[in-house]
């Protein structure tokens, strides 16, 4: 059950990128259609925690999830929204996969954290992957914005590594509330920054956002992107550890990048393909010794249960 909701959830993860991509390019504004993605998807999710009794209302007028929600959401997906509409899904998915370093980097440097040497071995991998992955934007077949694209990703994953070392001290102060509840809570908060941020920044148009491509994409991502994919995420954290299920971050990229040569037509080149794999290689570098210790303990427990 636990290797098949896995396998899944990456799945889920993978095609996301590209659902993204479709609905951008039909002209849905970018900041508007996720932020009615989170907000929908937070408030039905909160709203069901809610009728379960797992929450109360007050948990939304906490700062905490106001916070949570500007980094995870709002700042993440407000970058990944707005660089879709100059990247292939592709890529936009690897340098997402950015964000495990990009934590390390924060932890050691500004929050004096003792790392390790394979973690650092990866962040200088990554860094190489990276420029690898970049390099044929400079190109002159390729709009500069293909490189500020891939830049603006990059900073989103800021937002996303500030906010996943904040939300382990949420988590730990409110030990007794459902992390799906936290989560739903969050992505309300961010789904509403987003909003207001579309008000004065975009030119909506509902003809673009009600067009059959948008509205497909929008219903994807709000139904089985933010519901059932994070859901069964914090399932996953719960019956295993956090580290097994982030492990997403390997797979669900070349699961993007896949589709999107295939039934989007997205280009790769070999440039790019060889940077993908580097950043990859450094996200798993960088996770190494974690990984490394959790399936130490899930081999113990099998030779336990033999």
């Amino acid at each position: 059950m636990v290797i098949m909701n896995y396998l899944f959830m990456c799945l889920i993860f993978g095609t996301t990128f590209l659902a993204i991509k479709m609905g951008v390019d039909a002209g849905a504004p970018p900041f508007l259609s996720a932020g009615l993605r989170f907000f929908i998807a937070g408030i039905i999710l909160f709203g069901f925690m809610v009728w379960k009794k797992k929450t109360s209302i007050r948990l939304l007028f906490r700062k905490e999830m106001v916070l949570s929600g500007a980094g995870l959401t709002f700042g993440t997906f407000a970058a990944l929204y707005w660089a879709e509409q100059y990247v292939t899904s592709g890529v936009a998915a690897v340098l997402s996969a950015t964000g495990p370093m990009i934590i390390l980097l924060i932890q050691t440097f500004l929050m004096k954290q003792k790392g390790n040497g394979s973690s650092f071995i990866g962040c200088v991998v990554g860094v190489i992957g990276v420029t690898c992955l970049i390099l044929p934007g400079f190109s002159i077949e390729i709009s500069p914005f293909w490189v500020v694209g891939c830049f603006i990703v990059v900073i989103g994953e800021i937002f996303y590594a500030s906010g996943t070392i904040y939300t382990k001290h949420v988590i730990r102060k409110y030990d007794q509330t459902s992390p799906i509840a936290l989560n739903a809570a969050q992505m309300m908060h961010g789904g509403i920054l987003l909003i207001i941020l579309s008000f004065f920044t975009e030119d909506i148009r509902f003809e673009f956002l009600l067009s059959p491509v948008s509205v497909g994409s929008l219903l994807y991502l709000i139904i089985f992107g933010s519901m059932i994919g994070h859901s069964m995420y914090y399932w996953l954290v719960s019956r295993t550890n956090p580290v097994f299920p982030s492990t997403w971050l390997y797979i669900s990229p070349l699961i993007a990048v896949i589709l999107g040569v295939i039934f989007y037509d997205e280009y790769i080149s070999w440039i790019t393909g060889i940077g993908a794999l580097i950043i990859l290689l450094g996200t798993v570098l960088v996770n190494f010794n974690t990984l490394r210790s959790f399936l130490g303990r899930q081999s113990v427990i099998q030779d336990k249960k033999s």
